[in-house]
């Protein structure tokens, strides 16, 4: 009723990790210029400590990574084990950043819901008077909530896409390389020792697969007529 002399303005502050109900705010009262306090609803903590603790995880690793990349990587590759290491890490870490990526953008949408300044006022006793008028001035700003989840998903695309030159240092992918190039020799092998031994069977004089029974001129006698031919 006193209006003059009232502060109608309502400023509520939240951020990270975002326990919503653990957020008040002084709303003001029309009974004897009282003001109460008032909670938010919500509790998205787990969604944005989880997609945080990847984050922080994922980068610590990528420092010890680069390290030893740039400065053992020959101790890397000695020990077959540490490229395998490396590999399930970073299978890990990419599944991981997708289901982080995921739960932070539901819970986002959720926060944004929770704190919508209509859904709000329905939290005031004061607004759900129909003699008082509520409005907001000012609603909250998304852009950095909102890229955020974007680089989520852009470091899953990252890490999901480097799987593959960690998987190339493996002794799986080397074995199997060795595997796909010997198989050609070895063919070669034997179809050229087939080629050998089927000459050599053919020279023998016993049996001949490419001998006709046109061409009696090849069969000797010992002895006698050089062929039949002459014979007769």
């Amino acid at each position: 009723m006193e209006k003059a002399s009232s502060n109608l303005s309502i400023s509520i502050d939240f951020g990270y990790p975002f326990r919503l109900h653990q957020v008040a705010f002084e709303a003001p009262m029309c009974e004897a210029m009282r003001r109460e306090r008032v909670f938010l609803s919500g509790d998205y903590s787990s969604s944005a400590e989880f997609f945080v603790t990847i984050a922080v995880f994922s980068f610590l690793y990528s420092l010890v990574a680069t390290v030893v990349y740039i400065f053992y990587l020959n101790k890397y590759r000695e020990n077959s084990q540490r490229p395998l290491i490396d590999f399930v890490v970073t299978v890990v870490f990419s599944f991981m950043w997708l289901v982080s990526s995921s739960a932070w953008a539901k819970a986002l949408s959720d926060v944004k819901v929770a704190t919508d300044p209509d859904e709000v006022q329905l939290l005031i006793p004061a607004c759900k008077d129909p003699t008082n008028k509520c409005g907001s001035v000012n609603g909250p700003r998304w852009s950095g909530l909102n890229t955020s989840v974007v680089f989520g998903f852009l470091n899953f695309v990252l890490w999901a896409g480097n799987i593959w030159f960690v998987f190339k240092e493996t002794s799986w992918h080397k074995g199997g390389s060795r595997l796909a190039g010997s198989a050609p020799d070895k063919q070669a092998g034997t179809f050229d020792q087939q080629s050998y031994n089927q000459g050599s069977f053919d020279q023998s004089g016993s049996y001949s697969t490419q001998g006709s029974f046109d061409q009696p001129s090849e069969y000797s006698q010992v002895g006698g007529p050089t062929s039949y031919s002459n014979q007769m």
